[in-house]
Parts: structure tokens; sequence; C-alpha cells
């Protein structure tokens, strides 16, 4: 009790009046009288001490039931406080408690509707862009089989049923990485923790994507050492090496190449995935992980061509931070500091600073 300063000058101030009591009472009323007085003084403490260390156990109880509710409890109520200061204090927390309650129930309401409606969107839209990936495939065959059109109409007809193909494929991509992004910001989605082999996530991202490098003639090398883990989720952390990958092979251009590490060491797991691409410039750098952000390169992107869409980054960095992970861009130098390519850098850290 004496660690409260305010208790400890109360304290000091009455043995003060207490001993300036005894001192006159004894000057002039002799020693029994001053004996008399030094006793009630003691006792008066000794009720105050009695009373007020109640009044801490109540202050404890109520900081353990904040720190449990805190925590998630939510089967604690403020009763049994008597009358006084402290029981109207438990009477307003148990108003407050209540409240958030409510609140909590609401949102989590809210966020389910969402999410429901997330997949709703979902499957609205994956079933008119398959019918569509059907129908270019069925016009393709068409006009193949066709014997009253020239070749080169073929050619042109088959031309652009490919560029279709290519939106219809960019259309479904951007779909799905705004519905993740939705969910994520919606706080809907639910992530593990339980430990996770760093190059297992690699491997799995690497065959997703073994086909579009192979289309994109980009090399794909990987350095993987075995036994690097930290907690995390395993299906999120493949999904956001697979968007910095992929947007590594998008500009590592066409017989480029992407190199993928792992390692550790005593402080964190680490995955560096870089390319061989022209790199990322300056002015560029503090905005990669913005949404919708293209650069100033953008215009090189055409029509067809997914790459600088500026989203799939973001996804990467959401899903990497929600994971108390961390992301950084920067450009891969050689010893006479020329730009080597673009350089991602995804920690997940064993310790906490």
């Amino acid at each position: 009790m004496l660690r409260n300063r305010e208790i400890a000058r109360f304290v000091a101030c009455v043995l003060l009046v207490a001993i300036f009591a005894v001192a006159a009472t004894y000057w002039y009323a002799g020693g029994l009288a001053a004996g008399c007085v030094a006793a009630t003084a003691l006792l008066l403490m000794g009720v105050f001490a009695v009373f007020t260390r109640a009044r801490y156990r109540e202050l404890s109880s109520l900081s353990s039931k904040i720190d449990a509710i805190l925590n998630g409890n939510r089967d604690l109520f403020f009763e049994g406080m008597q009358e006084g200061e402290l029981s109207i204090l438990a009477s307003e927390l148990d108003k407050m408690v209540s409240r958030l309650h409510v609140t909590a129930d609401r949102l989590e309401r809210e966020s389910s509707s969402l999410a429901d409606s997330l997949a709703d969107i979902s499957h609205q839209l994956k079933t008119p862009m398959t019918s569509m990936s059907i129908m270019c495939e069925l016009m393709k065959t068409r006009v193949r089989e066709s014997s009253n059109i020239g070749e080169d109409d073929v050619r042109y007809l088959l031309d652009k049923l490919r560029s279709v193909q290519l939106l219809q494929e960019r259309v479904r991509w951007l779909v799905s990485v705004l519905l993740k992004l939705a969910r994520i910001d919606a706080g809907v989605v639910k992530l593990a923790s339980q430990r996770v082999d760093a190059a297992a996530v690699v491997r799995e991202a690497a065959d997703s994507l073994a086909i579009p490098f192979d289309l994109a003639n980009v090399e794909l090398v990987l350095h993987l050492e075995d036994g690097c883990s930290y907690t995390g989720d395993a299906a999120w952390s493949r999904e956001a090496v697979l968007n910095v990958m992929k947007n590594c092979m998008e500009h590592a251009g066409e017989g480029g190449r992407v190199e993928v590490s792992v390692s550790y060491d005593a402080l964190a797991c680490r995955i560096c995935i870089q390319d061989t691409g022209p790199g990322i410039a300056p002015e560029d750098l503090p905005h990669v992980f913005e949404r919708f952000y293209r650069g100033e390169d953008s215009s090189e992107a055409t029509a067809t061509d997914p790459s600088g869409v500026g989203i799939g980054l973001s996804l990467a960095q959401s899903l990497v931070s929600a994971q108390g992970g961390a992301i950084k861009a920067s450009n891969a130098r050689g010893r006479d500091g020329a730009v080597l390519g673009a350089r991602f850098d995804i920690v997940f850290f064993s310790v906490t600073v």
C-alpha cells in the first residue's frame, strides 16, 4: 500500500500529527494521557490499514476481471461490490462490457454476412468466366474446322480469341485477388498458427507456377535449406510467396531468371525472391505495395498483359503482415553497383523484440 504515493503522504502526515499530539499531551497531562493518545492513534491507523487493504483487494479483483475480459472471457460480471465508489465503478464497468459485447456480436454477424456475400460474389463471377473460357475454346475449334474461311482470316480470328482468353484469365485473377483482399480487410480470414515448413511453402508455390514460368520462358531456380520453419499459416503463406514469384516472373522478361532462397537464423526465417529484370525505379520503391500502383512504366503493359496491375504485391504484404512477418522490396545490385533486378525479402520472426 505504501507504494501508493498518496497513501504514503497521508500516513506520514497522520504520524506527524500523532507524534505532535502525544508530545503535547505528555507535556500538559503526563505520561498516562500521552500513552492513551498514542494507543488511540495506533488503533486508528490499524483501522485505516484494514479498510485500505480491503479496498485494494477489491481493486485487484476488478483489475483481474478486466484483464480476463480483454483476453476474451465473456462470462465475468462485476458483481458483489459493496455500496460505495467501487460499487458505482463496477456498475459502470458492467454497462460498458455489456455494450462492448453487443457491439462485438453485431460486428461478428456483419463479418459473417460479408463473408457469405463475398463467397456468393465469387461464385456468381466464376460461373460466367468459366462459360466464357469454354465458349472461346469451342469457337477456336469451329474456326479451325471451318472450310469457308480463308487462312489469313483463321489466323486473325484465332489471335483475337487468344486475346479474349488472356483478358478472361486476367479478370479471373483480378477477381480472385480482390476477393481475398476484401476478406482480409473484413477480418473474416482466420489464419492458423502452427509450424510451417518454409521450403515446402516455396516448392508448392513453384509447382503452381511451373506452367506459367515455362510459357513465359523464365527460369526458376530454388535454393532451399531444409528445416527452416516459422509459426504461421501454410496456405496463406503459399499465396503470398506465389504472388511475389508471379510478379518477378512477369518482370524478368523472356529468357530471364527468378531465384528463390530460404534460410534461417537466430532471429527469423527468411525467404528471398529475386529476378533478373530491370529492377524497380527509385521513385516507385516506396509505393510497390500500394494497391493498383503501376509505376512510371505502366504504359508498357498491354491490354492483355496482367503485369503492372499493382495488386498481387499488396495481397502478399497483407498476408505476411497478418502472420506477424514483414516484406521489403529493393533492388539487387552487383559489386559495381549496377542493378541486377528486383528483390523481395520476406521475414517471419522467430523472436519478439
